[in-house]
């Protein structure tokens, strides 16, 4: 029986190899795979990305128009501009006065609503729907519609204002509530998708966990403090990645609703961008913006996931 044992161990049976044998399908048709797949994507990936990327961070370091070749080497006075331009300051504030209403506001909003939305209730799925929608909507849309809304003259802050009798405010031209207008346009926006996410981390937790804090007696916070917050701790982490990302790259929302006006106090460094680097056509600053901005993010991405997500 040992004898037999060895033989069917050793070199081969019924003629095949054990190296062979044991190989699966998975590991013999990966290399066919990369040789077909990898290619494509890594010369698209390069073309769209890290050739862009490269000359972003080679024309930061002139001054140029974006006509013909760039010949006027200014060294790191694009940054020196930049950092000493008021506007490009106040872009920072809103940035990161975005991430702070996102993580103290948007997120909170998102969990509770995905609690409440995730009993079995009649008409739950009509108002997750609801919820949902306004992240379905473009951008573009989201901020023109916005802007009517807020618009003094025309918009529904007029007719409110005219159907209680006061002074219509104009809120997108004012220098100091423009900034809260945009920041909750914000939240309605982005809040559906956080709390999406919140909806299937809750569906994946266990049901016998709650029933067993249920029969332990614990109250409606205490279970929410005790059992669903930490076993929904990887879908916050992921969620609060995607609020600090999200923020830092604002644009689509701010063009239509405020353009960064009045006077720059709705700028965010992605809006700062594209009216000095592209509408102004100065190049060589918007391309200082986002070698900024991609130092800027790809710090937090690493350095979130390396602290908070590393056992995710």
């Amino acid at each position: 029986m040992n004898n037999m044992t060895a033989k069917i161990s050793g070199a081969s049976v019924m003629g095949v190899p054990e190296k062979v044998r044991y190989k699966s399908p998975t590991a013999r048709g990966r290399l066919p795979a990369l040789i077909i797949f990898l290619p494509p994507a890594l010369l698209l990936f390069t073309l769209f990305v890290i050739l862009p990327m490269g000359e972003a961070a080679w024309y930061s370091f002139y001054r140029w128009n974006g006509y013909g070749t760039p010949t006027e080497f200014v060294g790191v006075r694009n940054f020196e501009v930049l950092f000493n331009n008021a506007a490009f300051s106040t872009a920072l504030i809103n940035n990161g006065l975005i991430i702070v209403v996102s993580l103290l506001l948007q997120v909170p909003l998102a969990i509770w609503l995905a609690v409440m939305l995730g009993k079995k209730i009649r008409g739950v799925v009509a108002f997750r729907l609801i919820f949902f929608l306004p992240y379905v909507l473009a951008d573009v849309a989201a901020g023109l519609i916005w802007r009517f809304v807020y618009d003094g003259d025309y918009g529904l802050f007029a007719a409110i204002a005219g159907f209680l009798g006061v002074a219509t405010p104009y809120v997108l031209a004012d220098r100091d509530l423009a900034i809260y207008a945009v920041l909750a346009v914000v939240i309605w926006k982005y809040f559906g998708f956080h709390m999406m996410l919140f909806i299937a981390g809750l569906q994946s937790i266990d049901k016998s966990v709650m029933e067993a804090a249920e029969i332990d007696g614990a109250t409606g916070w205490q279970k929410f403090r005790y059992v669903t917050l930490p076993l929904l701790g990887s879908t916050v982490r992921l969620s609060v990645f995607f609020a600090i990302i999200g923020s830092l790259q604002l644009f689509d929302l701010i063009m239509p609703l405020t353009g960064g006006g009045p006077s720059n106090s709705t700028q965010t460094m992605v809006t700062f961008l594209y009216t000095y680097g592209v509408t102004r056509m100065q190049v060589g600053l918007g391309s200082a913006v986002g070698v900024v901005l991609f130092v800027i993010c790809v710090t937090i991405a690493f350095g979130y996931k390396r602290i908070f997500m590393r056992n995710d």
